[in-house]
């Protein structure tokens, strides 16, 4: 049985993505109506429970958006992967504007996660201007259009979401997620 061409594989990829990324923001992570959403903490807990669990689901999802952001858009970058007529840039480009939908779904999610915690929330709040900057440059990187501060804005908010963990006693770890989860 012959392999698919990479243009076939490529939108198959895109495909899978696409709807990860929808099942994820169904999932109510990225919960804007100020009620409660899945991430909230579990029942029957008492208020210690509530915030540990507030900060290891920090921890988990501001790791993953770290790892994405680390290995699918600044890595590439930095190794000449988005310059026009390299090869490999048109399927560098889609997992980049995948990895950055993923990032400011996590960011998102680990900043509702940060509200179950005093000392988190307080660490994280002056971050969310900058967390939701983000969404533009999803499509600028997707196009090709990112530049060097571009890049640096997504470096600079995930460091800006490690330091603040770091405040808050909530240590946020690269974790780079597998390519199933970005649909590649």
């Amino acid at each position: 049985m012959p392999r698919p061409a990479p243009l076939r594989r490529s939108l198959v990829a895109l495909l899978l993505a696409c709807a990860l990324l929808a099942g994820a923001t169904a999932c109510g992570s990225d919960d804007d109506g100020g009620g409660t959403s899945s991430s909230a903490s579990p029942t029957g807990t008492s208020s210690a429970e509530a915030q540990k669990w507030a900060k290891t689901r920090f921890v988990a999802n501001a790791g993953l958006a770290a790892g994405a952001t680390y290995q699918w858009i600044v890595k590439p970058y930095r190794a000449g992967k988005f310059k026009k007529g390299t090869d490999g840039r048109t399927l560098a480009l889609v997992k980049a504007g995948l990895a950055g939908t993923f990032a400011y779904n996590r960011l998102k999610a680990a900043t509702a996660n940060a509200q179950g915690d005093p000392l988190l929330s307080k660490a994280v709040a002056p971050l969310t201007a900058g967390i939701a900057s983000l969404k533009g440059l999803t499509a600028k990187i997707r196009n090709g259009d990112a530049d060097a501060g571009d890049i640096g804005t997504f470096e600079d908010v995930i460091s800006g979401i490690k330091d603040a963990g770091k405040s808050a006693g909530a240590d946020v770890k690269d974790k780079v997620p597998s390519t199933s989860q970005l649909g590649g």
